[in-house]
């Protein structure tokens, strides 16, 4: 069955985020990094666009995030931004371009000026507060990301479900709260179990989106190649878990990313299978 279009309405801003988030209605998230599927997307109603590090395996093929730069997602940025008519554009601060304050000052300050984005993303918990509110105060829109943080993965060894015991959650939420305080306008958790997943959105006054973060969040985000089931990671069989083929059943790409938006503003997705 095809997935019905989206109705269109105004651009979406952190205003419309909020209120999204307050009453109850689903935010759909997806990685972008071109024009063509700029135009696609923002079409079939996607609601916040993040141009994801996670290009550095998706689209340049490499084993991991850590050697995309801030050129690499200004140049992504600079691609997808002028195609949105309503889509909010989120953009990754990549590996060690926030480490310190006035790196990632001038990162953002590329992102935003020369990629066109209007939030940046930064992982990283507690010890992130300082350049989350120095940030802030400047003007700049911050998503904060916690649980799994892909650029640490050759200092944690291996991508895994963070957050299991009583110890990890509740320093993920003291980390979710003072990242809060300090100026996150947005929170994204990564690879946590639903039950925290739930606990950081019931505490949080901002948007909580969810990438295998139970169905409790605000919204959802997904790497648009695993949806479109073409990732390096399905192709070589480690498809992971939170992750739904849309493709499967769909005439094409864009009735595909329209199932996708639906089964999000659903609660069909995530099911019980793709949560921990």
């Amino acid at each position: 069955m095809t997935a019905k279009p989206a109705a269109p309405s105004a651009q979406v801003h952190i205003s419309e985020l909020r209120r999204m988030r307050d009453a109850g209605e689903r935010i759909a998230c997806l990685t972008c990094y071109d024009a063509s599927f700029a135009l696609i997307e923002d079409r079939a109603g996607v609601d916040v666009i993040l141009i994801g590090d996670s290009l550095g395996m998706v689209i340049h093929g490499r084993n991991s995030t850590t050697a995309v730069t801030v050129a690499d997602i200004a140049y992504h940025s600079r691609a997808v931004a002028p195609h949105l008519k309503r889509a909010f554009l989120v953009a990754d601060l990549p590996f060690l371009s926030f480490a310190t304050r006035e790196r990632a000052l001038d990162a953002s300050q590329r992102l935003m000026q020369e990629g066109g984005a209007k939030m940046v993303k930064l992982e990283g918990g507690r010890e992130q507060a300082d350049i989350v509110e120095y940030l802030s105060v400047r003007g700049v829109p911050v998503c904060a990301h916690l649980g799994l943080q892909p650029q640490l993965i050759h200092k944690m060894g291996a991508f895994k479900v963070q957050g299991r015991d009583n110890a990890a959650a509740e320093a993920m939420l003291h980390d979710a709260r003072i990242l809060e305080e300090a100026g996150a306008d947005m929170l994204l958790l990564e690879c946590v179990p639903s039950k925290l997943g739930k606990q950081i959105t019931d505490a949080a006054q901002v948007p909580v989106i969810g990438i295998g973060a139970g169905p409790d969040v605000s919204g959802q985000i997904l790497v648009l190649h695993d949806i479109l089931n073409i990732s390096p990671m399905v192709t070589l069989g480690r498809t992971p878990r939170f992750v739904q083929n849309f493709m499967q059943g769909g005439a094409d790409i864009e009735t595909a990313i329209r199932a996708y938006v639906q089964a999000i503003k659903s609660g069909a997705y995530p099911a019980p299978e793709h949560c921990f």
